[in-house]
Protein backbone atom coordinates (compact mmCIF):
# COMPACT_ATOMS: atom_id res chain seq x y z
CA UNK A 1 0.00 0.00 0.00
CA UNK A 2 1.25 3.43 -1.10
CA UNK A 3 -0.31 5.52 1.63
CA UNK A 4 0.86 5.00 5.19
CA UNK A 5 -2.69 6.10 6.67
CA UNK A 6 -3.87 2.86 4.52
CA UNK A 7 -3.74 0.02 6.75
CA UNK A 8 -5.00 -3.18 7.64
CA UNK A 9 -6.29 -4.40 11.60
CA UNK A 10 -6.85 -7.63 13.11
CA UNK A 11 -10.52 -7.55 14.50
CA UNK A 12 -11.68 -9.12 17.38
CA UNK A 13 -15.53 -9.27 16.17
CA UNK A 14 -16.62 -8.44 12.99
CA UNK A 15 -19.13 -5.90 12.71
CA UNK A 16 -22.54 -6.79 11.25
CA UNK A 17 -21.49 -4.93 7.60
CA UNK A 18 -17.96 -5.99 7.39
CA UNK A 19 -16.62 -8.83 5.15
CA UNK A 20 -16.32 -11.93 7.02
CA UNK A 21 -12.52 -11.55 7.80
CA UNK A 22 -10.32 -11.24 10.76
CA UNK A 23 -8.14 -8.69 8.99
CA UNK A 24 -9.48 -5.48 7.47
CA UNK A 25 -8.27 -2.63 5.91
CA UNK A 26 -8.95 0.97 7.56
CA UNK A 27 -8.03 4.68 6.85
CA UNK A 28 -6.51 6.42 9.69
CA UNK A 29 -6.92 9.96 10.13
CA UNK A 30 -6.01 11.78 12.99
CA UNK A 31 -5.68 10.36 16.53
CA UNK A 32 -9.73 8.91 16.69
CA UNK A 33 -10.32 5.78 15.55
CA UNK A 34 -9.84 4.43 12.40
CA UNK A 35 -12.71 4.42 9.51
CA UNK A 36 -12.81 0.86 8.13
CA UNK A 37 -12.95 0.11 4.29
CA UNK A 38 -16.89 -0.25 2.77
CA UNK A 39 -18.15 0.03 -0.26
CA UNK A 40 -19.27 3.37 -2.22
CA UNK A 41 -22.73 3.44 -3.27
CA UNK A 42 -23.72 3.74 -6.63
CA UNK A 43 -24.24 7.39 -7.02
CA UNK A 44 -28.20 8.61 -8.35
CA UNK A 45 -28.64 10.63 -11.31
CA UNK A 46 -26.95 14.00 -11.72
CA UNK A 47 -29.81 16.01 -12.83
CA UNK A 48 -32.67 15.60 -9.42
CA UNK A 49 -35.49 17.64 -8.04
CA UNK A 50 -35.43 16.89 -4.17
CA UNK A 51 -32.36 16.12 -2.08
CA UNK A 52 -30.26 17.84 1.52
CA UNK A 53 -30.07 20.65 -0.17
CA UNK A 54 -33.52 22.00 -0.01
CA UNK A 55 -32.04 22.42 3.82
CA UNK A 56 -29.15 24.84 2.42
CA UNK A 57 -31.87 26.42 0.39
CA UNK A 58 -34.70 26.94 2.90
CA UNK A 59 -31.78 28.43 5.44
CA UNK A 60 -30.33 30.52 3.07
CA UNK A 61 -33.95 31.68 1.60
CA UNK A 62 -34.38 33.13 5.12
CA UNK A 63 -34.24 37.09 6.80
CA UNK A 64 -30.54 38.16 4.67
CA UNK A 65 -33.00 37.63 1.37
CA UNK A 66 -35.80 39.38 2.63
CA UNK A 67 -35.00 42.05 4.80
CA UNK A 68 -31.65 42.62 5.31
CA UNK A 69 -30.24 42.85 1.50
CA UNK A 70 -33.57 44.97 0.72
CA UNK A 71 -33.14 46.97 3.44
CA UNK A 72 -29.33 47.96 1.65
CA UNK A 73 -31.14 47.91 -1.80
CA UNK A 74 -33.02 50.92 -0.44
CA UNK A 75 -30.36 53.19 0.69
CA UNK A 76 -28.03 52.67 -1.54
CA UNK A 77 -29.11 51.11 -4.61
CA UNK A 78 -29.23 47.37 -6.51
CA UNK A 79 -25.51 48.42 -7.27
CA UNK A 80 -24.52 47.00 -4.08
CA UNK A 81 -25.92 43.84 -4.87
CA UNK A 82 -21.89 42.72 -6.30
CA UNK A 83 -21.20 41.56 -2.36
CA UNK A 84 -24.63 39.38 -2.07
CA UNK A 85 -22.81 37.58 -5.64
CA UNK A 86 -19.63 37.16 -3.68
CA UNK A 87 -21.24 35.74 -0.84
CA UNK A 88 -23.65 33.57 -2.14
CA UNK A 89 -21.14 32.10 -4.75
CA UNK A 90 -18.48 31.58 -1.73
CA UNK A 91 -21.43 29.69 -0.19
CA UNK A 92 -21.99 27.43 -3.15
CA UNK A 93 -17.81 26.44 -2.99
CA UNK A 94 -18.18 25.90 0.93
CA UNK A 95 -21.52 23.80 0.20
CA UNK A 96 -19.07 21.49 -1.81
CA UNK A 97 -16.52 21.17 0.29
CA UNK A 98 -18.42 20.21 3.30
CA UNK A 99 -20.15 17.62 1.21
CA UNK A 100 -16.44 16.45 0.11
CA UNK A 101 -15.77 15.12 3.52
CA UNK A 102 -19.69 13.84 4.52
CA UNK A 103 -19.79 11.92 1.53
CA UNK A 104 -16.73 10.32 1.77
CA UNK A 105 -16.69 9.45 5.49
CA UNK A 106 -20.54 9.13 6.33
CA UNK A 107 -18.99 11.42 9.61
CA UNK A 108 -20.14 15.28 10.25
CA UNK A 109 -17.71 18.09 9.81
CA UNK A 110 -17.61 18.12 13.72
CA UNK A 111 -16.10 14.79 13.76
CA UNK A 112 -13.55 15.53 10.93
CA UNK A 113 -12.67 18.77 13.49
CA UNK A 114 -12.48 16.71 16.39
CA UNK A 115 -10.16 14.43 14.36
CA UNK A 116 -8.13 17.46 13.70
CA UNK A 117 -8.18 18.56 17.27
CA UNK A 118 -11.09 18.15 19.15
CA UNK A 119 -10.86 21.57 20.93
CA UNK A 120 -11.58 22.65 17.52
CA UNK A 121 -15.08 20.55 17.50
CA UNK A 122 -15.98 22.00 20.66
CA UNK A 123 -15.63 25.52 19.93
CA UNK A 124 -18.59 25.07 17.53
CA UNK A 125 -20.03 23.16 19.87
CA UNK A 126 -20.53 26.29 21.83
CA UNK A 127 -20.81 28.92 19.67
CA UNK A 128 -23.75 26.77 18.46
CA UNK A 129 -25.54 26.95 21.91
CA UNK A 130 -24.25 31.39 22.21
CA UNK A 131 -25.90 31.67 18.39
CA UNK A 132 -28.96 29.18 17.24
CA UNK A 133 -30.89 29.56 20.39
CA UNK A 134 -32.19 32.84 19.84
CA UNK A 135 -35.48 32.38 18.40
CA UNK A 136 -34.68 35.32 16.19
CA UNK A 137 -36.04 33.79 12.46
CA UNK A 138 -39.32 32.65 13.42
CA UNK A 139 -39.71 36.18 16.14
CA UNK A 140 -39.26 38.32 12.63
CA UNK A 141 -41.78 35.94 10.66
CA UNK A 142 -44.20 36.35 13.54
CA UNK A 143 -43.80 40.15 13.73
CA UNK A 144 -44.96 39.88 10.40
CA UNK A 145 -47.69 37.68 11.07
CA UNK A 146 -49.02 39.94 13.90
CA UNK A 147 -49.41 42.77 11.22
CA UNK A 148 -52.01 40.35 9.47
CA UNK A 149 -54.07 39.03 12.66
CA UNK A 150 -53.34 41.51 15.25
CA UNK A 151 -52.06 38.21 17.13
CA UNK A 152 -49.05 39.61 19.43
CA UNK A 153 -45.94 38.37 17.85
CA UNK A 154 -44.68 36.77 21.15
CA UNK A 155 -47.40 34.69 20.92
CA UNK A 156 -47.91 33.11 17.46
CA UNK A 157 -43.64 32.96 17.95
CA UNK A 158 -44.29 30.93 21.25
CA UNK A 159 -47.02 28.82 19.84
CA UNK A 160 -44.85 27.82 16.52
CA UNK A 161 -42.05 26.60 18.57
CA UNK A 162 -44.59 24.31 20.47
CA UNK A 163 -45.65 23.25 16.95
CA UNK A 164 -42.13 22.44 15.83
CA UNK A 165 -40.89 20.51 18.63
CA UNK A 166 -44.39 18.41 18.51
CA UNK A 167 -43.64 17.94 14.75
CA UNK A 168 -40.18 16.85 14.80
CA UNK A 169 -41.02 14.52 18.16
CA UNK A 170 -43.92 12.58 16.48
CA UNK A 171 -41.95 11.82 12.71
CA UNK A 172 -40.95 8.33 12.07
CA UNK A 173 -37.62 9.46 10.53
CA UNK A 174 -37.04 13.20 10.99
CA UNK A 175 -34.92 13.44 8.07
CA UNK A 176 -37.63 12.61 5.50
CA UNK A 177 -40.54 14.58 6.69
CA UNK A 178 -38.30 17.61 6.47
CA UNK A 179 -36.99 17.36 3.01
CA UNK A 180 -40.98 17.05 2.10
CA UNK A 181 -42.04 19.74 3.88
CA UNK A 182 -39.44 22.09 3.15
CA UNK A 183 -39.77 21.43 -0.55
CA UNK A 184 -43.25 22.10 -0.58
CA UNK A 185 -42.59 25.40 1.08
CA UNK A 186 -40.01 26.33 -0.83
CA UNK A 187 -41.41 25.99 -3.55
CA UNK A 188 -44.37 28.00 -3.08
CA UNK A 189 -42.54 30.58 -2.22
CA UNK A 190 -39.79 30.62 -5.05
CA UNK A 191 -43.50 30.62 -7.30
CA UNK A 192 -45.25 33.34 -5.10
CA UNK A 193 -42.28 35.92 -5.25
CA UNK A 194 -41.51 35.57 -8.42
CA UNK A 195 -44.97 36.00 -9.43
CA UNK A 196 -45.54 39.37 -7.54
CA UNK A 197 -42.08 41.15 -8.41
CA UNK A 198 -43.47 40.26 -11.92
CA UNK A 199 -46.81 41.73 -11.08
CA UNK A 200 -45.09 44.73 -9.24
CA UNK A 201 -41.75 45.75 -10.38
CA UNK A 202 -41.00 46.72 -14.25
CA UNK A 203 -38.49 45.54 -17.07
CA UNK A 204 -35.69 48.29 -15.74
CA UNK A 205 -35.73 47.31 -11.97
CA UNK A 206 -34.92 43.77 -13.15
CA UNK A 207 -32.13 44.87 -15.50
CA UNK A 208 -30.84 47.27 -12.68
CA UNK A 209 -30.96 44.30 -10.09
CA UNK A 210 -29.36 41.79 -12.47
CA UNK A 211 -26.80 44.55 -13.52
CA UNK A 212 -26.01 45.66 -10.02
CA UNK A 213 -24.76 42.17 -9.03
CA UNK A 214 -21.51 43.23 -11.59
CA UNK A 215 -20.76 46.61 -10.35
CA UNK A 216 -17.57 45.15 -8.76
CA UNK A 217 -16.00 47.57 -6.34
CA UNK A 218 -19.23 49.64 -6.12
CA UNK A 219 -19.03 51.27 -2.22
CA UNK A 220 -20.40 54.56 -2.00
CA UNK A 221 -18.98 56.35 1.33
CA UNK A 222 -21.73 56.42 3.43
CA UNK A 223 -21.46 52.51 3.29
CA UNK A 224 -18.05 53.36 5.19
CA UNK A 225 -19.70 54.99 8.15
CA UNK A 226 -19.64 53.33 11.65
CA UNK A 227 -23.90 52.84 11.17
CA UNK A 228 -23.51 51.08 7.72
CA UNK A 229 -20.43 48.94 7.75
CA UNK A 230 -21.52 46.69 10.25
CA UNK A 231 -25.00 45.65 8.71
CA UNK A 232 -22.98 45.24 5.41
CA UNK A 233 -20.60 42.82 7.07
CA UNK A 234 -23.98 40.69 8.61
CA UNK A 235 -26.01 41.09 5.37
CA UNK A 236 -22.95 39.81 3.53
CA UNK A 237 -22.67 36.80 6.02
CA UNK A 238 -26.70 35.99 5.84
CA UNK A 239 -26.28 36.13 1.95
CA UNK A 240 -27.26 32.35 2.14
CA UNK A 241 -27.15 29.93 4.92
CA UNK A 242 -25.27 31.65 7.72
CA UNK A 243 -23.38 30.56 10.46
CA UNK A 244 -23.11 27.16 11.10
CA UNK A 245 -25.77 26.09 8.79
CA UNK A 246 -23.60 24.83 6.27
CA UNK A 247 -21.83 22.44 9.06
CA UNK A 248 -25.03 21.37 9.50
CA UNK A 249 -25.98 20.47 5.59
CA UNK A 250 -23.44 17.28 6.20
CA UNK A 251 -25.47 15.87 9.33
CA UNK A 252 -28.51 15.91 6.48
CA UNK A 253 -25.82 14.37 3.95
CA UNK A 254 -25.54 11.89 5.99
CA UNK A 255 -28.93 10.92 6.53
CA UNK A 256 -30.19 11.41 3.08
CA UNK A 257 -27.91 8.13 2.62
CA UNK A 258 -25.60 10.19 0.42
CA UNK A 259 -22.28 8.75 -0.51
CA UNK A 260 -20.70 6.71 2.64
CA UNK A 261 -23.73 8.03 4.79
CA UNK A 262 -25.52 4.89 3.44
CA UNK A 263 -23.78 2.83 5.79
CA UNK A 264 -25.07 5.51 8.90
CA UNK A 265 -28.34 4.70 10.43
CA UNK A 266 -31.28 7.91 10.68
CA UNK A 267 -32.36 9.74 13.19
CA UNK A 268 -35.81 9.10 14.52
CA UNK A 269 -38.47 11.40 16.31
CA UNK A 270 -38.74 11.11 19.78
CA UNK A 271 -41.82 8.53 19.56
CA UNK A 272 -40.09 6.07 17.17
CA UNK A 273 -36.43 5.86 18.76
CA UNK A 274 -37.29 2.55 19.78
CA UNK A 275 -36.50 1.68 16.27
CA UNK A 276 -33.14 3.36 15.51
CA UNK A 277 -30.20 1.43 14.81
CA UNK A 278 -26.80 1.68 16.99
CA UNK A 279 -24.62 4.31 15.77
CA UNK A 280 -21.10 3.04 14.71
CA UNK A 281 -18.53 5.15 16.78
CA UNK A 282 -16.98 6.58 13.51
CA UNK A 283 -17.48 6.81 9.79
CA UNK A 284 -16.26 4.49 6.67
CA UNK A 285 -14.38 5.39 3.58
CA UNK A 286 -14.11 4.16 0.51
CA UNK A 287 -11.11 2.46 -1.45
CA UNK A 288 -9.30 5.72 -3.31
CA UNK A 289 -7.13 3.02 -4.84
CA UNK A 290 -10.08 1.09 -6.41
CA UNK A 291 -10.50 2.80 -10.11
CA UNK A 292 -13.84 1.60 -9.86
CA UNK A 293 -14.55 3.29 -6.76
CA UNK A 294 -13.01 6.59 -7.94
CA UNK A 295 -15.78 6.54 -11.03
CA UNK A 296 -18.54 6.53 -8.24
CA UNK A 297 -17.18 9.07 -6.15
CA UNK A 298 -16.97 11.14 -9.35
CA UNK A 299 -20.63 10.48 -9.99
CA UNK A 300 -21.63 11.84 -6.34
CA UNK A 301 -19.40 14.25 -6.68
CA UNK A 302 -21.29 15.37 -9.98
CA UNK A 303 -24.54 14.63 -7.87
CA UNK A 304 -23.79 17.51 -5.29
CA UNK A 305 -22.21 19.60 -7.79
CA UNK A 306 -25.62 19.94 -9.28
CA UNK A 307 -27.08 20.70 -6.11
CA UNK A 308 -25.06 23.55 -5.36
CA UNK A 309 -24.98 25.22 -8.85
CA UNK A 310 -28.87 24.96 -10.02
CA UNK A 311 -30.40 24.41 -6.42
CA UNK A 312 -28.46 26.10 -3.90
CA UNK A 313 -26.90 28.58 -6.15
CA UNK A 314 -29.60 29.23 -8.98
CA UNK A 315 -32.84 29.20 -6.36
CA UNK A 316 -31.45 31.50 -3.57
CA UNK A 317 -30.11 33.96 -6.49
CA UNK A 318 -34.05 33.86 -7.93
CA UNK A 319 -35.81 34.59 -4.49
CA UNK A 320 -33.13 37.55 -3.80
CA UNK A 321 -34.06 38.58 -7.43
CA UNK A 322 -37.70 38.87 -6.53
CA UNK A 323 -37.09 40.66 -3.36
CA UNK A 324 -34.66 43.14 -4.83
CA UNK A 325 -37.28 43.95 -7.51
CA UNK A 326 -39.47 44.97 -4.63
CA UNK A 327 -37.56 46.80 -2.64
CA UNK A 328 -37.02 49.12 -6.04
CA UNK A 329 -40.59 49.24 -6.31
CA UNK A 330 -41.10 49.96 -2.95
CA UNK A 331 -38.84 53.04 -3.12
CA UNK A 332 -41.33 54.64 -5.72
CA UNK A 333 -44.37 53.65 -3.95
CA UNK A 334 -42.53 55.18 -0.61
CA UNK A 335 -40.59 57.86 -1.36
CA UNK A 336 -39.73 58.53 2.26
CA UNK A 337 -38.50 54.81 3.07
CA UNK A 338 -34.88 55.27 2.70
CA UNK A 339 -35.11 58.63 5.28
CA UNK A 340 -37.16 55.98 7.51
CA UNK A 341 -34.59 53.32 7.67
CA UNK A 342 -31.49 55.69 8.19
CA UNK A 343 -33.06 57.19 10.55
CA UNK A 344 -33.63 53.89 12.76
CA UNK A 345 -37.09 52.55 11.97
CA UNK A 346 -35.93 48.52 11.49
CA UNK A 347 -39.57 47.65 9.95
CA UNK A 348 -39.76 50.61 7.34
CA UNK A 349 -38.18 48.16 4.30
CA UNK A 350 -40.70 45.38 5.11
CA UNK A 351 -43.46 48.05 5.82
CA UNK A 352 -42.58 49.71 2.34
CA UNK A 353 -42.20 46.41 0.55
CA UNK A 354 -45.94 45.04 1.61
CA UNK A 355 -47.23 48.93 0.43
CA UNK A 356 -45.25 47.64 -3.27
CA UNK A 357 -47.29 44.71 -2.86
CA UNK A 358 -50.60 46.57 -1.91
CA UNK A 359 -49.93 48.81 -4.55
CA UNK A 360 -50.86 46.52 -7.44
CA UNK A 361 -54.16 44.68 -6.09
CA UNK A 362 -55.25 46.43 -2.69
CA UNK A 363 -54.65 45.32 0.94
CA UNK A 364 -54.58 41.71 0.25
CA UNK A 365 -51.92 41.58 -1.50
CA UNK A 366 -49.99 43.50 1.07
CA UNK A 367 -50.94 40.72 3.48
CA UNK A 368 -49.77 38.13 0.66
CA UNK A 369 -46.37 39.58 1.63
CA UNK A 370 -45.98 39.81 4.86
CA UNK A 371 -47.72 35.86 4.82
CA UNK A 372 -44.34 35.65 2.77
CA UNK A 373 -42.27 36.75 5.69
CA UNK A 374 -43.92 34.64 8.19
CA UNK A 375 -43.40 31.89 5.67
CA UNK A 376 -39.77 32.39 5.41
CA UNK A 377 -39.48 32.67 9.18
CA UNK A 378 -40.79 28.74 9.95
CA UNK A 379 -39.27 27.64 6.85
CA UNK A 380 -36.06 28.67 8.48
CA UNK A 381 -37.12 27.77 12.32
CA UNK A 382 -37.90 24.17 10.88
CA UNK A 383 -34.24 23.94 9.06
CA UNK A 384 -32.46 25.89 12.31
CA UNK A 385 -33.97 23.66 15.12
CA UNK A 386 -33.77 20.32 13.46
CA UNK A 387 -30.09 21.25 12.15
CA UNK A 388 -28.85 22.72 15.64
CA UNK A 389 -30.65 19.28 17.53
CA UNK A 390 -28.86 17.08 15.35
CA UNK A 391 -25.33 19.07 15.48
CA UNK A 392 -24.71 18.80 19.18
CA UNK A 393 -26.64 15.47 19.35
CA UNK A 394 -23.91 14.43 17.31
CA UNK A 395 -21.15 15.97 19.45
CA UNK A 396 -22.65 14.43 22.55
CA UNK A 397 -23.13 10.86 21.70
CA UNK A 398 -19.23 10.43 19.97
CA UNK A 399 -17.29 12.71 22.30
CA UNK A 400 -19.52 13.53 25.80
CA UNK A 401 -18.51 10.04 28.24
CA UNK A 402 -21.39 7.88 28.61
CA UNK A 403 -23.63 9.63 26.12
CA UNK A 404 -23.78 6.11 24.57
CA UNK A 405 -25.82 5.05 27.12
CA UNK A 406 -28.48 6.71 25.35
CA UNK A 407 -30.05 6.44 21.43
CA UNK A 408 -28.82 9.53 18.89
CA UNK A 409 -33.14 10.20 19.17
CA UNK A 410 -33.13 10.87 22.99
CA UNK A 411 -29.89 13.27 23.12
CA UNK A 412 -31.62 14.82 19.65
CA UNK A 413 -34.92 15.18 21.26
CA UNK A 414 -33.31 16.86 24.80
CA UNK A 415 -31.30 19.48 22.45
CA UNK A 416 -34.39 20.46 20.44
CA UNK A 417 -36.56 20.56 23.44
CA UNK A 418 -34.05 22.58 25.36
CA UNK A 419 -33.65 25.20 22.93
CA UNK A 420 -37.47 25.17 22.55
CA UNK A 421 -37.82 26.07 26.03
CA UNK A 422 -34.84 28.83 26.40
CA UNK A 423 -36.68 29.98 23.13
CA UNK A 424 -39.82 30.53 25.13
CA UNK A 425 -38.52 32.02 27.64
CA UNK A 426 -35.91 34.91 25.96
CA UNK A 427 -39.57 35.64 23.92
CA UNK A 428 -41.58 36.15 27.44
CA UNK A 429 -39.16 37.61 29.75
CA UNK A 430 -35.79 37.89 27.85
CA UNK A 431 -33.57 41.24 27.03
CA UNK A 432 -34.90 41.40 23.53
CA UNK A 433 -36.03 43.89 21.90
CA UNK A 434 -38.48 42.63 19.51
CA UNK A 435 -37.67 40.53 16.38
CA UNK A 436 -34.88 42.86 14.75
CA UNK A 437 -33.20 43.08 17.93
CA UNK A 438 -32.89 39.32 17.92
CA UNK A 439 -31.40 38.87 14.19
CA UNK A 440 -29.11 40.81 14.87
CA UNK A 441 -27.75 39.15 17.52
CA UNK A 442 -26.72 36.39 15.23
CA UNK A 443 -24.54 38.30 13.21
CA UNK A 444 -21.57 38.50 14.81
CA UNK A 445 -21.27 35.16 16.17
CA UNK A 446 -22.31 33.94 12.58
CA UNK A 447 -20.12 35.26 10.76
CA UNK A 448 -17.15 34.70 12.83
CA UNK A 449 -18.09 31.05 13.06
CA UNK A 450 -18.28 30.84 9.13
CA UNK A 451 -14.47 32.22 8.85
CA UNK A 452 -13.50 29.70 10.92
CA UNK A 453 -15.03 26.97 9.34
CA UNK A 454 -13.52 27.82 6.29
CA UNK A 455 -10.25 27.04 8.23
CA UNK A 456 -11.49 23.66 9.54
CA UNK A 457 -12.67 22.98 6.10
CA UNK A 458 -8.99 23.33 4.67
CA UNK A 459 -7.57 21.28 7.60
CA UNK A 460 -10.02 18.47 7.23
CA UNK A 461 -10.18 17.93 3.77
CA UNK A 462 -6.27 18.55 3.47
CA UNK A 463 -5.42 16.25 6.19
CA UNK A 464 -8.15 13.82 7.24
CA UNK A 465 -8.56 12.31 3.43
CA UNK A 466 -6.89 9.98 0.71
CA UNK A 467 -4.80 12.26 -1.52
CA UNK A 468 -7.22 10.98 -4.36
CA UNK A 469 -10.22 12.75 -3.22
CA UNK A 470 -8.63 15.86 -1.41
CA UNK A 471 -9.72 19.44 -3.11
CA UNK A 472 -7.20 21.35 -5.77
CA UNK A 473 -5.57 23.87 -5.33
CA UNK A 474 -7.92 26.25 -6.95
CA UNK A 475 -10.55 25.51 -4.07
CA UNK A 476 -8.28 25.89 -1.67
CA UNK A 477 -7.89 29.15 -2.58
CA UNK A 478 -11.42 30.30 -2.87
CA UNK A 479 -12.24 28.48 1.10
CA UNK A 480 -8.92 30.64 2.08
CA UNK A 481 -10.12 33.35 0.73
CA UNK A 482 -13.61 33.15 2.55
CA UNK A 483 -11.69 32.65 5.57
CA UNK A 484 -10.22 35.96 5.29
CA UNK A 485 -12.94 37.88 3.62
CA UNK A 486 -15.42 36.55 6.71
CA UNK A 487 -13.09 36.93 9.70
CA UNK A 488 -11.24 40.01 7.93
CA UNK A 489 -14.12 41.89 7.51
CA UNK A 490 -15.47 41.23 10.90
CA UNK A 491 -12.69 42.39 13.00
CA UNK A 492 -12.18 45.98 10.67
CA UNK A 493 -15.40 46.79 11.76
CA UNK A 494 -14.53 45.79 15.45
CA UNK A 495 -11.09 47.50 15.12
CA UNK A 496 -12.35 50.55 13.07
CA UNK A 497 -15.60 51.41 14.52
CA UNK A 498 -15.89 49.66 17.30
CA UNK A 499 -19.02 47.60 16.33
CA UNK A 500 -19.47 43.78 15.23
CA UNK A 501 -23.17 44.16 13.97
CA UNK A 502 -25.74 46.41 13.08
Amino acid sequence: MDDPNLAARTETSTPPDSVESSRERVWAAGKLEAMPIRKLPDAPPSIHLLGPTVFLVALGVGMGESYMWPRLVLVFGPDIRWLFLIGVTLQAVVMLEMARYAMATGESIFFGAARVFKPIMWFFFVVAILVYIWPGHLSAGAAALEKITGIPWTVSACVGLILVGVLFSLAKVIYNLLENLLSILIGLLVVSTAVVAAMVGTWGDLTSTIGGMFQFGYFPAQAMSPEWFPIIVGSIAFAGPSGMQQMWYTLHLRDSGAGMGAHIPKVRGLRHAGEEEKMPARGFMFDTEDKAELAKWKGWRRWVTFDALLLFWGITMLVTVSFTVLAQSASRTSPDVKALIESGEREAALNAMSDAFASAGGPVLGAVFLGFIALIGLNATLGLFDSFSRGQADMTYHFVKGAKKFRMSHLYAGFLWGVITFGILILLFGPADGPGAILDVLAFLSTFAMGAYCVVLLLVNNRMLPKPIRPKLVTNLIIGFGAVFYLGMLFFSLIKFGVVVG
